[in-house]
């Protein structure tokens, strides 16, 4: 049973502020009306409550932590008699036209017997009409202008950015606060369980309009692994409680002459990792207060020890070549083989699936991850990120009883994993399109071909951490450093609030990111940061603090 923490960091770490399309006047300042934004109090009036589920019992339990972040239930295997979590009809006989995603191969329309048998479950016949999910925003644009979307449809928070989908949801999507928010949810006790977080991006004016994807109550956006076979080999510690533990690490573990490097790239692009350890904003949420004033991440003094810090690493060898050469396509097969013991990846790579036999060259290989910590050994903290990366919409032409069917359906699809309907709709018919194998359910050669990701991207459950390539351990050591990791979780300014930048300052990130490349990797000097940051705010940047300033008068900042 594959795990279901999605590798793509677009799924685990969500989009809440987007860069969409021009929101400025004639004169270049900021309309007053800022499409999609939500102040906080507006946003808790329309979340929905969490209810944990019960149905189910996982073999390691949710752990809640910090800023609502609830861990991924963890399962060993499939539970042997799988609960029904939905009693009575579903759907009440409708039809409905759907549009998805797919990245991989689309099955057959017609005649498939697992869409009949879901369908069947259902009570409702919902066409299910995947698209490449590479060229799927491509598709989005024509859609929305010409007014023939489908009934019900799954966008991704990535392919919004071209849409001015704050103003087009008012116009195109049903409302769904009304069914959903608070604790009328709790008519949908499947929907009821999908934690907080994952909601608020689906909030737009103060309206409750999507439904999440694959949702996950404590997404971060990775972690610092580490070849625990390598450290146990060479004797070195993995406690490691500030920079200054890593760098011991740096001198113990490489060996340029035998080909081992301790390090490959630790900061991230955009210092996507390292501001975890520095302190500053590293998410999709760059801004931080500092006395009042709105700080960005690129002028916090975080951000140029970071770079400090890298650049030193570099200047002492603990990097491999081929990071310095700011090489990424074979990273992960050096951590792989051995040639780092130390790598920055998302969470979606610890799954097991390098634990194949081939994958990594020592039969002895064990990825683990540092435990959260910070660069000068003092109190941590991670900042939680939205829980899904897509969401799916109802069209607004529906009636409030197909709305409610819709509904329905969807608290069916979204049936936490170990469930009887789970099971449906993930793997179809038992004999047919799957048999359980080792306690897991295994697709038959029928349903390879007819099964593929489809109505899970209209609704699905909390994401579950089950076993992959057979390895039961990596499931349960993910479940460990979650459990802890949660604990320093904080929510960034701004968090759900859906803001939607002007599209003037989107050419502000690239010029920044190239120069982090240069300092961290010691091609250029730290006064090459300082000199980028003075051009950032006079090309733009004080303008778009401006600009947040204002978005904070009005609305707050989601604390």
């Amino acid at each position: 049973m594959g795990s279901h923490r999605l590798s793509r960091r677009g799924l685990l770490a969500s989009i809440g502020v987007i860069a969409a399309t021009p929101l400025l006047d004639a004169c270049g300042s900021p309309k007053e009306n800022n499409p999609g934004t939500t102040s906080q109090t507006d946003l808790s009036k329309v979340l929905p409550a969490f209810v944990p589920a019960t149905s189910v019992k996982p073999d390691i339990a949710s752990v809640t932590g910090a800023a609502g972040g609830v861990t991924d239930p963890t399962f060993l295997s499939y539970p042997a008699s799988p609960p029904k979590t939905v009693t009575g009809p579903v759907g009440s006989g409708g039809t409905y036209v759907t549009m998805t995603p797919l990245w991989g191969a689309i099955p057959p329309s017609s005649g498939n017997a697992y869409y009949d048998a879901v369908n069947k479950e259902l009570g409702a016949t919902v066409k299910i009409q995947p698209a490449d999910g590479n060229t799927y925003g491509d598709l989005l644009a024509p859609l929305f202008a010409s007014d023939k979307l489908p009934d019900w449809i799954d966008i991704p928070s990535w392919n919004i950015s071209k849409l001015n989908f704050g103003e087009a949801v008012r116009t195109k999507f049903a409302d769904l606060t009304p069914y959903l928010s608070g604790d009328n949810i709790k008519q949908y006790p499947n929907l009821a369980a999908i934690p907080t977080n994952a909601w608020v991006s689906a909030v737009w004016n103060g309206k409750l309009y999507g439904l999440p994807i694959y949702s996950s109550g404590a997404v971060v956006a990775g972690a610092y692994f580490y070849r625990k076979d390598l450290f146990d080999k060479a004797g070195v510690s993995a406690d490691i409680k500030s920079v200054a533990d890593l760098e011991a690490v740096g001198k113990a573990l490489t060996n340029a002459a035998a080909g081992q490097w301790a390090f490959d790239d630790l900061f991230g692009d955009d210092a996507g990792y390292i501001g975890q350890l520095y302190g500053f904003p590293s998410g999709n949420y760059p801004w931080t207060d500092n006395g009042g004033k709105l700080v960005h991440r690129y002028e916090t003094d975080g951000i140029v020890e970071a770079l400090n810090w890298h650049a030193k690493m570099v200047k002492a060898g603990y990097l491999h070549p081929d990071a310095v050469a700011n090489n990424s396509q074979n990273a992960k097969q050096r951590f792989w083989s051995g040639k780092v013991a130390v790598c920055a990846d998302g969470t979606g790579a610890w799954n097991g699936d390098d634990t194949k036999s081939g994958a990594a060259a020592n039969p002895s290989y064990n990825r683990q991850a540092f435990k959260t910590f910070s660069a000068t050994g003092g109190q941590p903290t991670v900042e939680i990120g939205n829980g899904a990366g897509m969401y799916s919409y109802l069209n607004k032409k529906l009636s409030d009883k197909q709305i409610k069917e819709l509904l329905s359906i969807a608290n069916y699809l979204a049936a936490p994993y170990g469930s009887a309907e789970w099971l449906t709709v993930n793997f179809g018919v038992s004999g047919t399109h799957y048999t359980m194998q080792d306690g897991n359910p295994l697709l038959t050669e029928q349903g390879s071909k007819e099964i593929a990701t489809s109505y899970q991207f209209l609704a699905s459950p909390l994401s579950p951490t089950t076993v992959k390539s057979g390895n039961a351990q990596v499931a349960k050591d993910y479940a460990a450093w979650q459990a802890d990791m949660v604990k320093y979780l904080k929510k960034p300014l701004f968090y759900g609030m859906n803001v939607s930048e002007p599209a003037q300052f989107g050419s502000l990130t690239q010029p920044m990111k190239d120069t982090i490349t240069d300092v961290k990797l010691g091609r250029k000097p730290i006064s090459a940061w300082t000199e980028a940051v003075a051009n950032w705010r006079r090309q733009g940047g004080d303008d778009l603090r401006k600009f947040y300033e204002d978005i904070r008068t009005k609305y707050g900042t989601g604390q």
